[in-house]
């Protein structure tokens, strides 16, 4: 039995033979390593310029070969939007950014229709939200309306406007960020909004290496600006087609499902995870399945990114919160409990120590 079998087997996974599509021509094989060599490559260029931030970088890719939306929160001045904007010139893609404030209106996002007087009919005029990467920065700045204007787009990959449906490109995705609530001008997202959001990430401030990097670096001109393309919308496009086929076992599904359900039924969390989370947090565990040169998903997999997919879903009972719990670490203390898959008669424990 190979290595891969074995971790098939300690998954307690009925893991299938590689049969996955390649991103252009050849054997499976040269579809795996094109795969990861363009992983690598979008991975490497954004390193380059966000220092110190490997895991946020790689959960941003896994994100977006998920084919999911992601949330950037933290406080000012930690990369944020540079992250963001890094992540959108190393695909060579339409990219987008609107600048949320509270006089934004939807018409701003998604566009408006404009009376032709030489046509005598209404044109429509596309709003910044036609583009493969849309950067929504400071998004918490504007007003619910505004907000909402987007739960079409990042839902149905659509903008319904006057009565016309259009479809927006593909790949789509929203690269949004927001400061915490406690900060000045800022709304709350509201349920539904967070919802379409598959994963929340907080870079948090650079370690002392890092950030000694940094002003080393970043003082006469921006490494951002030495950021070439190192992958096209069609590339991407192959990538997360090849997500799509890593395969999943019932095992898999079943636990992520437990875990699931257990918030729903946790005495400290009002409203838990969505049958939307559970979709999202399964097709993150694809994408990283691939990225990790794998194409069966292992219950790690689903526990790994549970931390980034459904914390900011979950929603509190006020006595919890004023026992000064958090989301996250109820989500933890969850996981522990739910018992994870594995083959029969295998000597591993039920639970996550």
């Amino acid at each position: 039995m190979d290595a891969r079998d074995t971790s098939a087997a300690t998954a307690g996974l009925d893991a299938p033979g590689s049969g996955l599509a390649p991103l252009s021509g050849g054997g499976t094989g040269t579809a795996e390593d094109t795969f990861l060599a363009a992983s690598t490559r979008i991975l490497d260029a954004i390193n380059s310029v966000i220092d110190g931030k490997e895991d946020a970088s790689r959960l941003v890719l896994t994100v977006l070969l998920a084919e999911g939306h992601v949330l950037l929160e933290d406080v000012p001045g930690v990369g944020k939007t540079m992250l963001a904007k890094t992540l959108a010139r190393a695909v060579d893609c339409s990219v987008t950014r609107i600048q949320f404030t509270p006089d934004l209106l939807p018409s701003d996002v998604t566009g408006v229709s404009i009376y032709n007087q030489d046509a005598h009919r209404f044109e429509f005029r596309q709003g910044p939200v036609f583009a493969n990467i849309v950067i929504g920065d400071e998004i918490n700045r504007a007003s619910a309306k505004t907000q909402s204007a987007l739960l079409e787009c990042m839902e149905e990959r659509q903008v319904t406007v006057d009565g016309g449906t259009y479809r927006l490109a593909e790949p789509f995705m929203v690269v949004a960020t927001q400061n915490p609530l406690e900060m000045e001008g800022t709304y709350a997202l509201p349920e539904a909004q967070r919802d379409r959001f598959m994963a929340r990430i907080s870079l948090g401030y650079p370690d002392t290496a890092s950030e000694m990097e940094m002003l080393e670096t970043h003082q006469s001109v921006s490494p951002l600006d030495a950021v070439v393309p190192v992958a096209t919308a069609r590339d991407i496009a192959a990538m997360t087609a090849r997500v799509r086929d890593v395969y999943v076992s019932a095992a898999v599904k079943e636990y992520t499902v437990a875990i699931g359900a257990a918030t729903r039924d946790h005495p400290q969390i009002r409203l838990g995870a969505s049958p939307r989370a559970l979709l999202q947090l399964l097709r993150a565990s694809k994408a990283r399945a691939a990225l990790d040169g794998r194409d069966f998903v292992l219950p790690d997999d689903v526990a790994q990114l549970a931390g980034a997919v459904l914390p900011h879903r979950l929603i509190l009972e006020r006595k919890a919160l004023g026992a000064g719990e958090t989301p996250a670490a109820v989500l933890q203390a969850i996981l522990a409990k739910v018992p994870v898959p594995r083959p029969p008669g295998a000597q591993l424990p039920a639970a996550r120590p």
